[in-house]
C-alpha cells in the first residue's frame, strides 16, 4: 500500500479505477452545503472531505471497528472486502473472495456480520475467523439477496433482502427470484427467520432510531421518486406498525445506505435515480434529513455514495464508501448506537 492520505491500492490489489481527488484548500468546505440553518451545529469549520483510499469498483457496506481501529468496506463486483487502517492510513484486502458481500455490521459482542449476494445469505465472523451462516433461506426458500444489514440492543439482526445480486452477473449470480422483495429479523432467542415486510420495492438500506423505536428502511425501486419509509416498533421487536413516509426523495435523488444519527436525523447516501435529465454532479454524495423528513445539509462527493457509517475514536467521523473511493468527513454529531 502506499500514501498516507489518498491511498491507492497497488497495482496489484487494485481492481478498479483509482480517481484523484484534490481537496478544497479553504474553509469552511464549500463541499458541505448548508441547507437549513439547523445543519450548521453539524459542520466543523475547519473539517473537509478527505479522500482516504481509491481503486475499486462498487464500493459498499462500511462498517468501523474502533478496537482495531480500521474500517471494513465491501468491493462487490470484486468479490472482496477492503481493510482501511485509521494508524496509516493504507487499504488493503481482507477477505478475497467474499461472496460478493454487501452490507455488513457488528453484533452485540463484536463479530462481522456480513450479507452475501453469491450464496445469498447472512453470515457471522468468529473470532478465530470461521464463517457461521446465520440465515440462507426463509420456510425453504431462498433468498434474494441480503443487502443491508442492522443488529439491534436486543441481539436481534434486520436485513433487507432485494433481488440486485441475481439481477445479473455483476454482483452475484444471475437467478430467478424465490421470495418476494422483503425485510427480515433473525429472532436472538429462536435464530429463527421472521418475515417482518414485503410490501416494499427493492428495499435497501435502514436503520433504528437513537431509542431503537423506530426502524427506517429505504424503498429504492419506488416510483416515481424514492422514499425512506419509518414504522413503530412494537412488542418488543417482535412487530413493526403501519408504514409512514419519512423521507420523499422528491425527484431525481436515489437514496440507498442510511445512517441515524445520536439526535434522529438521517444521513443517507445519495445519487441519481436514472431519470433523463438528471445531472449526477448535483446530487451524488450524502443527503441529510431532519427527523420531520426535511433536507438539512448536503456533503457533495466527485462519486455516488452507495453508503457510509459512523466511527473514529469519538464516533464522529462519518466515512462514506462512494464508487471508486472512500471518503470521510468529521462533524459535530455521532451514528445512534445499535
Amino acid at each position: 500500500m502506499v500514501g498516507t492520505v489518498g491511498a491507492v491500492m497497488t497495482p496489484g490489489a487494485a481492481l478498479g479505477q483509482a480517481f484523484d481527488f484534490k481537496p478544497n484548500q479553504r474553509y469552511p468546505d464549500p463541499s458541505v452545503q448548508i441547507l437549513d440553518p439547523s445543519f450548521t451545529r453539524y459542520r466543523i469549520y475547519s473539517s473537509s472531505v478527505e479522500q482516504l483510499a481509491s481503486g475499486f469498483r462498487w464500493a459498499e457496506g462500511p462498517v468501523w471497528f474502533g478496537d482495531g481501529r480500521y474500517l471494513l468496506f465491501s468491493d462487490i463486483p470484486n468479490n472482496r472486502i477492503i481493510r482501511w487502517d485509521e494508524p496509516t492510513g493504507t487499504a488493503g484486502v481482507f477477505r478475497h473472495p467474499s461472496n460478493f458481500s454487501n452490507g455488513m455490521v457488528r453484533d452485540r459482542q463484536g463479530r462481522l456480520l456480513a450479507c452475501e449476494h453469491l450464496t445469498r445469505r447472512v453470515t457471522r465472523t468468529e473470532y478465530n475467523g470461521a464463517i457461521t451462516v446465520l440465515a440462507d433461506n426463509y420456510r425453504g426458500k431462498r433468498f434474494n439477496s441480503p443487502n443491508d444489514i442492522v443488529c439491534r440492543s436486543d441481539g436481534s439482526i434486520w436485513f433487507t433482502d432485494p433481488p440486485f445480486g441475481i439481477g445479473g452477473h455483476w454482483e452475484g449470480d444471475k437467478a430467478t427470484p424465490e421470495l418476494p422483495h422483503s425485510v427480515y429479523r433473525i429472532d436472538p432467542q429462536s435464530n429463527s427467520v421472521v418475515l417482518m415486510l414485503d410490501n416494499l420495492a427493492g428495499p435497501n438500506g435502514l436503520c433504528f432510531s437513537p431509542d431503537e423505536k423506530k426502524l427506517y428502511v429505504v424503498e429504492s425501486r419506488a416510483t416515481p421518486n424514492r422514499l425512506i419509509w419509518v414504522y413503530d416498533v412494537l412488542d418488543g421487536g417482535r412487530r413493526l406498525s403501519e408504514r409512514k413516509l419519512a423521507v420523499d426523495a422528491g425527484g431525481p435523488g436515489a437514496l440507498d445506505g442510511i445512517k441515524c444519527d445520536e439526535d434522529g436525523n438521517l444521513w443517507c447516501g445519495w445519487g441519481i435515480n436514472g431519470s433523463p435529465g438528471a445531472v449526477a454532479a448535483d446530487l451524488d454524495g450524502v443527503m441529510v434529513f431532519n427527523p420531520a423528513g426535511k433536507a438539512i445539509g448536503h456533503i457533495r462527493l466527485p462519486e455516488r455514495c452507495a453508503n457510509l457509517c459512523f466511527g473514529g475514536p469519538k464516533g464522529n467521523r462519518l466515512f462514506m464508501t462512494s464508487s471508486h473511493s472512500l471518503y470521510s468527513l468529521f462533524v459535530e454529531t455521532r451514528g445512534a448506537v445499535y
